[in-house]
């Protein structure tokens, strides 16, 4: 687990590289989908924190004039806007909907929205490990799922920002904003986008040290933080400033935090012995 690629961003706790046991366990091939999620919102009448809330952030380039021109934007980061009504249902705020984007993953979740699906689901969040474990598709130290190189043979490999990022993207790799679920080509062991896409929340609360002293068997994360760690990237990543798509790659977000680029997906336990 982990990498000390010159690639890498060291202050976000990615290394050292040290080995990591887990118990076995069984995961989601793909991150959730809207027609997933709008089966448990059905079932259980779930209302999520973004309704509750009544905003979340929009990638500005997905809004049109008027939106856009009345949602506040940080300073930091201008390429987000605070989107009234944005939810799950209505990704971009009023006027958008799912209609076409049913198997896209779900987005505009939070942290609680993921352990509450996971639970109704019969399962769980990932363990940090867990994840990077099932990233990784049986490949040790590579950069990405597939390997070292971001695009092999002039393949694109996952949906990531191609262009200038905030302010041009060419799509080249077949999407603006989020591919369905099952895009491209899965890694070694049969799962989808783990790479770009959408990030995808994790159980374990973020810390850039704890991995130092923490055991090596199924580690978790510490006891109490202040924000949740994500995985895998998204496709506003831009080797340019967030070059976080690749495997051991790592951030986080506080837990009630939602936007327009940030899923999940599920996993479950197993018997001990069972593979």
């Amino acid at each position: 687990m982990g990498t000390e690629d010159g690639e890498g961003y060291p202050d976000d706790g990615e290394g050292p590289v040290r080995p990591v046991t887990l118990r076995p366990f069984a995961i989601d091939t793909v991150a959730v989908s809207n027609a997933r999620f709008a089966e448990f919102v059905e079932a259980t009448g779930y209302v999520t924190e973004t309704e509750r809330i009544g905003w979340s952030f929009v990638f500005v380039g997905f809004l049109p004039g008027p939106l856009r021109r009345i949602s506040p934007r940080p300073d930091r980061t201008p390429w987000w806007a605070a989107v009234s009504g944005a939810t799950w249902a209505a990704p971009e705020g009023p006027g958008s909907d799912l209609t076409g984007r049913e198997d896209h993953p779900v987005v505009q979740v939070s942290y609680a929205d993921a352990r509450a699906f996971a639970a109704w689901a019969g399962g769980r969040l990932p363990s940090e490990a867990e994840w990077e474990y099932a990233a990784r598709g049986g490949l040790e130290q590579a950069r990405f799922p597939w390997g070292d190189e971001l695009e092999p043979d002039g393949r694109h490999r996952c949906n990531v920002w191609q262009g200038s990022f905030p302010v041009r993207n060419t799509a080249a790799d077949g999407y603006k904003g989020a591919a369905p679920v099952d895009a491209y080509e899965p890694n070694g062991f049969g799962l989808y986008n783990v790479a770009g896409n959408v990030w995808e929340w994790c159980a374990d609360w973020f810390s850039t040290t704890h991995h130092l002293s923490a055991g090596r068997t199924d580690p978790q994360g510490p006891e109490r933080g202040d924000s949740r760690v994500m995985r895998g990237g998204s496709y506003l990543c831009h080797a340019s400033y967030c070059n976080r798509y690749r495997v051991a790659a790592r951030t986080a977000s506080t837990p009630d935090s939602a936007g327009g680029n940030l899923g999940f997906r599920v996993v479950w336990d197993l018997p001990t012995g069972r593979a």
